[in-house]
């Protein structure tokens, strides 16, 4: 953090400079933000593919936002929704066969074995388990440019009302989280609340997968209120993980601890809102009886 405030202090002294132009200025801006992410950034990660800036993450995010609130809307507003259902049963098996694969690999790659839960650094060493859980946390990343394939057939499906904030908001935040995670902390203590998240995925995609598969198989998930208790659950582990961090120094940064404090409240509020309209709500509306 001392390497970041210095650097802050050079962009300020010169820009200080009355005949600084704009042009300089951003360009200034440019080389010193380049000198910081070049020197704090994991070089093991440096190379790989999407790692050396962030702009092709943000375009592909920008994109899909364009495509979900504007583009694909206008597309299908006279058109029939698509059914997919062979598209919809092969998309959830893979996503639970990848999300299990990653749990997987979260717990051999050091949550299994030797991390700890109070407070984890970060091995930057080249050793196969920290290269290993570096690999991870790249497929993690890529896992959530794929998600962005759940809101996309939502609108394929004319399925507008499942295209909410709380959902466009997370699809479009946690690539972009995922990706300084990759490059800056690609393991250590903010991995715990990937693992978490992977079992529930894991869950999550099991009950899109079976209740796609028609109304045969609606009695297989009468568990849908219960899967969003879990992610509920899920935030609040998150968060008490997260806390540590404010009172253990083991090296992983304090401030990111923060971060996910923060980003597990944010989404344990908006869930928390979703869970009291989708069912609390809900079931105080009266039901209106049907006339012949």
């Amino acid at each position: 953090m001392d390497y970041l405030w210095e650097e802050a202090e050079i962009i300020i002294n010169l820009t200080k400079n009355n005949s600084t132009d704009v042009t300089d200025i951003v360009k200034i801006v440019a080389d010193r933000c380049q000198n910081v992410i070049e020197k704090t950034s994991d070089p093991r990660t440096a190379d790989w593919p999407f790692m050396q800036s962030i702009f092709p993450t943000v375009t592909m995010v920008l994109g899909y936002l364009y495509v979900v609130i504007f583009l694909g809307p206008n597309l299908m507003e006279n058109r029939k929704p698509f059914k997919l259902k062979e598209v919809l049963l092969a998309y959830n098996s893979a996503q639970v066969l990848y999300s299990l694969f990653m749990l997987y690999e979260h717990l051999m790659s050091g949550w299994f074995w030797d991390y700890s839960f109070r407070c984890q650094p970060v091995d930057y060493s080249t050793n196969s388990k920290a290269l290993r859980m570096a690999n991870l946390c790249w497929w993690y990343y890529i896992s959530k440019l794929t998600e962005f394939a759940d809101t996309i057939f939502f609108v394929m499906r004319k399925k507008n009302s499942q295209v909410t904030f709380l959902h466009v908001y997370h699809h479009s935040l946690t690539p972009i989280e995922t990706w300084f995670l990759v490059k800056f902390f690609p393991g250590g203590h903010g991995t715990f609340s990937n693992l978490i998240n992977n079992l529930v995925h894991v869950i999550m995609y099991l009950y899109y997968m079976l209740s796609g598969l028609g109304p045969e198989y609606q009695k297989y998930v009468w568990w849908k209120k219960h899967l969003t208790t879990l992610q509920l659950v899920q935030f609040g582990l998150v968060f008490g993980h997260s806390a540590q961090l404010i009172w253990y120094d083991c090296g992983y940064p304090k401030w990111v601890g923060y971060f996910l404090l923060i980003h597990s409240t944010i989404f344990f509020a908006l869930f928390s809102n979703f869970y009291y309209q989708r069912y609390e709500n809900a079931s105080k509306t009266p039901k209106t009886v049907k006339k012949d």
